[in-house]
């Protein structure tokens, strides 16, 4: 009898307390929209970290000044130490925006257990938090994109042309905006008497240009993620937008407050002192200033002397580490040596892609399922060990949708190995020139490929942090993924210009006979002109299927610049398009065949940028000057001017050998001259 009373209690107890917990939970338990336990490692159960993260997170929702929908904040110390932010959409109540942080927190901790680094969020909010800081920087990964399920749109074009209008003014209003916002909202008319409505948001800790950069990129996976769906967003870390053909977002909250007034703070002076008491005080300042300013002086010099001795005891060992240090600098995953040696099954010959100045190059799977390409440097190629500090000081920085994605690297003792994006679709040089696969190749797409090509040039350009030069662009350095997109590859022989430099030079050149444009051939100048003219004979490969040190053109044997500028300017510009592209329209090819050879018109003032070649690919309404006469392909040694050595340029490897086999991210030897 007694045991049926205690096994009732019990039972009754059991349900109190279900009840209790039940009672406890919310009425409609939120779903986690998006996340990723980013794996940088894991904290143990009950550790300093873990309290510091309960905390921290605590401390989020808790507080009642949530800086605009904003929120970054530490906790801890030394390695223990959590860093986290926090964003709220900006249409949203405080109150609100601290719910769904709470929200967001607590599903984001069961989700990810033990990870030291991860982010998610719900419809109104994102939460991040991870072992180290993270304020005042602009990161672009993890990203996430979720997308509108419903009927696609029927006019696909003009739908698109009018979202990335709207994106684009919403960008650049966002990023005007100051350090308690940067925000923008705001709809356009769109085909079928739609409207498109779109909201754009920075963390207000980024700079204008890294909060643009930051949006321009996060455009450029619409075509992956929702190219004719009728509503979606892309998440990055510090950035985010979201469209959608219903109004989504409350319009009363676009505008900005100003800020409080500061005149309120103002202190009141002291009244001045007395003059007898300041004659007083000056005598004994005199006094005080000439018995202390020998022993400061001293003091200085000794101490200015041991910081001068320390730093060259430090500076040979500083110089050797400054490299490495700042690949680190870049927070890629740092792949450990055994993780590659096993995706690409020990370095398998099954495996091998390629060979060039750099190395070797292997198809990998990683666990995950991922392909990758590797370049593992080889050991003997001094040249590639420069080459590939190059490549990770540049790429890692650089993140757009028409450059090649550079996922990680390894620099473990002797081994420098690069892991790529795999491509399956080879390269540009491997389709336009193969007799059977060229064939296979309409006018559309070429054209995406040529407008891509010069998204990603405008990017390294213009829109990135950094300013690019990349001096080895021709048709084996773009890469097509499995959508035939183009993706800009090989920055070993890139350089880096401050935003508001114009050329540079060099005594030694290199790069790809052909695609060299002409000051940068005779004087060793280069500037972002000279990828123009890159770019420029790029695109007459393209149009005509000819290569550019290929067999001579006609019965003069001309090469392919001085044969199209004399077949536009005879008139005959139809003789330069290659007779396979007979769907394409032959306005449209003839009007890439002038950008062409404007492109590499031998006076680089004349050359457009990048930016108006850009406009006039998109824009029909953009009128195209009439080109001048081309620096003329020089192929051979003797037809070098008088003002040039030969034996000064430096052909990349690249076009003396190529593997048969090679369909991935090709490789050159690379010169790099010291600034």
């Amino acid at each position: 009898m007694a045991s049926s009373r205690l096994l009732f209690s019990l039972c009754l107890l059991f349900v109190e307390v279900l009840a209790l917990a039940k009672a406890q939970q919310p009425a409609d338990q939120p779903k986690m929209l998006y996340h990723d336990c980013v794996g940088k490692g894991n904290y143990t159960t009950n550790s300093a970290y873990q309290a510091n993260l309960n905390q921290l997170l605590n401390s989020i929702y808790t507080n009642t000044e949530i800086n605009n929908g904003f929120y970054n904040f530490s906790y801890g110390q030394d390695a223990d130490t959590v860093y986290s932010i926090a964003l709220c959409r900006p249409d949203i109540s405080p109150d609100v925006c601290r719910v769904c942080i709470r929200n967001a927190s607590d599903l984001l901790v069961r989700l990810c257990p033990n990870f030291v680094e991860a982010i998610g969020g719900l419809d109104n909010c994102t939460v991040r938090y991870t072992n180290r800081s993270i304020f005042n920087r602009m990161e672009k990964g993890p990203y996430f994109w979720v997308y509108d399920d419903r009927v696609n749109v029927s006019d696909v074009v003009g739908f698109n042309q009018s979202r990335m209008t709207l994106l684009d003014r919403l960008r650049d209003e966002a990023a005007a905006g100051d350090s308690r916002y940067k925000k923008a909202m705001g709809q356009i008319a769109a085909p079928n008497f739609q409207t498109i409505y779109a909201l754009v948001q920075c963390t207000p800790d980024l700079s204008a240009s890294e909060c643009r950069d930051c949006l321009y990129n996060a455009s450029g996976l619409i075509p992956e993620c929702c190219k004719a769906r009728q509503g979606g967003r892309v998440i990055y870390p510090s950035c985010n937008f979201r469209y959608e053909i219903d109004r989504f977002y409350d319009p009363s909250t676009n505008s900005i407050p100003p800020p409080p007034d500061s005149t309120s703070n103002n202190t009141v002076p002291s009244p001045p002192a007395s003059t007898s008491q300041g004659k007083k005080g000056m005598k004994r300042n005199v006094i005080i200033i000439i018995s202390i300013v020998p022993i400061a002086i001293s003091v200085i010099l000794i101490v200015c002397v041991c910081i001068f001795l320390r730093a060259r005891r430090k500076q040979k060992g500083e110089e050797e580490a400054k490299d490495l240090n700042e690949m680190e600098d870049v927070e890629l995953l740092q792949l450990d040596f055994g993780t590659v040696r096993a995706a690409t099954g020990n370095f398998s010959e099954d495996n091998k892609l390629g060979q060039g100045g750099f190395g070797v190059v292997y198809k990998g799977t990683l666990t995950s399922g991922q392909d990758i390409a590797v370049k593992r440097l080889s050991r003997a190629s001094g040249q590639g060990e420069l080459e590939f500090k190059n490549e990770v000081m540049l790429v890692a920085k650089l993140q757009h949708r028409n450059l090649v994605r550079l996922l990680g690297f390894c620099y473990e003792k002797e081994e420098r190995i690069l892991v790529y994006e795999f491509l399956p679709n080879s390269s540009l040089n491997n389709l336009i020139f193969d007799p059977v696969k060229r064939v296979l190749l309409d006018w559309e797409t070429l054209y995406e490929i040529i407008d891509g090509i010069a998204r990603g040039l405008l990017y390294l350009h213009e829109d990135s942090r950094l300013r690019i030069i990349h001096r080895d662009l021709k048709a084996a350095n773009i890469l097509l993924d499995e959508n035939m997109n183009p993706k800009i590859s090989d920055f070993g022989m890139a350089r880096m210009f401050v935003m508001d430099q114009a050329q540079d030079s060099t005594s030694r050149v290199v790069g790809t006979f052909g695609y060299m444009a002409p000051e940068y051939v005779i004087r060793g100048h280069f500037s972002v002109k000279s990828d123009v003219y890159s770019f420029g004979v790029l695109v007459l490969e393209i149009v005509s299927g000819r290569k550019i040190g290929g067999r001579g053109i006609g019965d003069e044997g001309e090469d392919l610049l001085t044969y199209s500028w004399r077949k536009w300017n005879d008139g005959t510009p139809l003789d330069i398009i290659d007779p396979t592209l007979n769907d394409g329209p032959r306005s449209e090819i003839i009007r890439c065949i002038i950008i062409g050879l404007l492109c590499v018109q031998e006076k680089e003032a004349l050359r457009p940028t990048m930016a108006q070649v850009s406009m006039m690919l998109s824009s029909y309404s953009v009128t195209l000057a009439a080109p001048s006469k081309p620096a003329f392909f020089m192929h051979r040694e003797d037809s070098f001017p008088s003002s040039v050595n030969p034996s000064r340029l430096i052909e990349s490897d690249e076009s003396r050998t190529r593997s048969s086999r090679w369909s991935n991210n090709e490789v050159t030897i690379s010169e790099l001259d010291p600034r």
